[in-house]
């Protein structure tokens, strides 16, 4: 990204936050793509291992566009929007930075909503709430939705259900061979699920002591982090961080499907016509980890945290997954355009309702 104006006009943002305090040592920006549809609601994350600050700019950026588009696919009614704390996620001092943030959070008035993302805790979710009401994710005792991680693997294998059944013609997961990268808050979640569904699972991390206790909790087979894209499997799932589909891994990776949890896994657009033009089937991957946000959210629509309620609209990604095919075939695209076809519809639409004044 070489010009920061340029790359919001192209994807048409609304606000671009810069957030620092010398004397804690605290820069943050906080990016909020589209309020078309509610309030511009996405997690915090933290995070130093960015090339420069224009990097982490572009990250929040992408990001909170990320979170427009899979709010609208699922049928929430809330924006887009994302803040990135830079620095070290193992920093000690945390409740001064996190009340810092949550300052510059109310500043906004309600413009946007804050929530867990990598990096960070629902103990840091609770100093951004000593300083601003603006934060959705949150322990029970303070009337959140807990761990919010099981329902973004949840919604992850129903995104695999309906992959392998346009593949397959049968939404099962027994027997699969499924290649798992990242075994944080939501891949080890993902490794359990899949463990239970009879699934046959190689999985990766960064950290070896993670995945050897993964492997040995499951009887999985382990890899190095570098392995897990010759690994051959029917569904490779990426858990970790973004950009792994890319020039260099595309013609490594072994498998029918790709579908995982990690956001903005094609480095570039052009990577998912590639993919096409290989005969994989790509599940975008705002339509796959909606789960743990379209939980943790509900309670802002209809009051309370009822866990039955939240666990019914997560299974509907299957259904969502299978409208990103519809729109696929109908207009012979790669799906992941005919998933932003289909968020970019429903924005329009309740943009020309929102002209109707009551």
């Amino acid at each position: 990204m070489d010009s920061i104006f340029d790359y919001m006009a192209k994807y048409d943002y609304e606000n671009l936050f810069f957030c620092q305090d010398k004397a804690l040592d605290f820069r943050a920006v906080i990016a909020i793509h589209d309020t078309t549809l509610g309030p511009a609601t996405g997690g915090c994350r933290m995070w130093n291992q960015y090339a420069g600050e224009l990097e982490a700019v572009e990250d929040a950026l992408r990001l909170a566009r990320g979170m427009t588009y899979k709010y609208a696919a699922a049928g929430v009614n809330l924006g887009g929007g994302k803040a990135v704390i830079i620095g070290d996620p193992r920093r000690m001092d945390r409740e001064p930075v996190f009340r810092a943030l949550g300052k510059f959070i109310n500043r906004l008035g309600g413009r946007y909503i804050t929530g867990e993302d990598v990096g960070t805790t629902l103990s840091d979710m609770e100093y951004i709430r000593m300083e601003t009401e603006y934060v959705v994710t949150l322990p029970t005792y303070l009337g959140g939705a807990g761990d919010i991680a099981p329902m973004t693997a949840l919604g992850t294998l129903r995104a695999m259900q309906a992959c392998c059944k346009r593949v397959y013609g049968s939404d099962r997961l027994e027997n699969k061979r499924i290649a798992v990268q990242g075994l944080g808050a939501v891949g080890h979640n993902v490794v359990e699920q899949l463990h239970a569904a009879g699934a046959q699972i190689v999985a990766t991390d960064i950290d070896p002591a993670k995945a050897a206790d993964m492997a040995s909790r499951y009887g999985i087979e382990q890899v190095e982090p570098e392995a897990i894209y010759d690994v051959e499997c029917d569904i490779f799932c990426p858990c970790a961080l973004g950009k792994v589909i890319n020039d260099e891994t595309l013609d490594r990776l072994k498998c029918k499907i790709i579908c995982g949890s990690a956001n903005n896994q094609l480095a570039e657009e052009r990577h998912g016509e590639l993919l096409e033009q290989k005969g994989m089937i790509y599940a975008p991957d705002y339509i796959t980890n909606a789960g743990g946000t379209i939980y943790d959210t509900d309670r802002l629509s209809v009051g309370g945290v009822s866990h039955e309620r939240g666990r019914a609209k997560v299974s509907r990604i299957y259904e969502n997954m299978g409208r990103v095919f519809e729109i696929a075939d109908r207009d012979q695209i790669p799906t992941y355009l005919a998933a932003d076809r289909m968020a970019e519809e429903r924005i329009r639409q309740i943009a020309e309702v929102n002209k109707y004044v009551d």
